[in-house]
């Protein structure tokens, strides 16, 4: 398949690289100048995973306003706050044939999504998968291959023939994808998910790992997620998980998966 992905910050050159090497045609695309320069220089990007192994991983890099490609299938993987200018300068090779995927976290990102694209060409998931952006042109893939996971749902949550091409290719890349037909469910879980391992972990600057094997940890993840779950009971909203799977995924990814990850929030603040 021939995949964009929009935005090569650190999701974004997990899921491109990992595609890439199960065998599709994955273009990037990035605006930031620092970035773009010194993966043109060293030709690629220099791929690591905990911290170990670094080696150069050749891709193909474009800006919005040079590439001219027509993916099957559009990934974007921007930050909140950049995606409506990510969207404007790229819209020129949108076409009505692609579909969007993301898996970014947050909230605000579908509704933009949709003044581009129809709602049954919109697929969006979520990541139990971290990655950290070293600097430009250099990415650390955190935990070892195939310890991450990850959901997806369709918008209209009728999956269809692109739908479970993207998932194979996502299964053969090693990313894990459970393919659900409860698309708001799907995407709060994660929110409540990241609500207590990114507030805690920032809070406390402390590492996923060191959170996990603290001996309240469990005390204070459930606090959290019991008051989140009593909020989408009384919205109306049906999550993916029950309490008790939220709080096994929050110790399995905390103290196996990916110990030594910082969390996004940590390293934004």
């Amino acid at each position: 398949m021939k995949f964009t992905m929009i935005g090569a910050g650190a999701m974004g050159l997990r899921y491109g690289i990992l595609l890439q090497q199960a065998g599709n045609d994955v273009t990037f695309i990035d605006t930031w100048q620092p970035h773009i320069d010194k993966i043109r220089e060293q030709g690629g990007v220099y791929v690591s995973r905990d911290h170990q192994d670094r080696h150069l991983v050749p891709i193909k890099l474009e800006t919005p306003e040079t590439y001219q490609g027509d993916p099957d299938i559009l990934i974007f993987f921007t930050k909140q706050m950049q995606l409506a200018g990510f969207l404007k300068r790229c819209e020129h090779f949108f076409n009505d044939r692609q579909y969007a995927f993301t898996c970014m976290n947050g909230m605000g990102h579908i509704e933009k999504l949709q003044q581009y694209f129809a709602d049954d060409k919109i697929i969006a998931g979520t990541a139990l998968i971290a990655t950290v952006l070293n600097g430009p042109g250099d990415v650390d893939f955190m935990g070892k291959s195939g310890a991450g996971k990850m959901n997806m749902a369709n918008l209209t949550e009728k999956p269809d023939e692109m739908t479970h091409r993207l998932f194979d290719e996502l299964q053969k890349g090693n990313m894990n994808p459970t393919l659900t037909t409860n698309f708001k469910g799907t995407l709060m879980t994660k929110v409540i998910f990241n609500s207590v391992i990114n507030t805690l972990c920032t809070l406390f600057e402390i590492q996923m790992g060191e959170f996990g094997n603290f001996p309240k940890a469990y005390d204070l993840g459930r606090q959290l997620i019991d008051e989140a779950y009593d909020v989408c009971e009384r919205a109306g909203i049906t999550l993916v998980s029950t309490r008790d799977e939220e709080m096994h995924a929050l110790d399995i990814n905390t103290r196996i998966d990916m110990p030594l990850h910082y969390p996004s929030m940590y390293t934004k603040i």
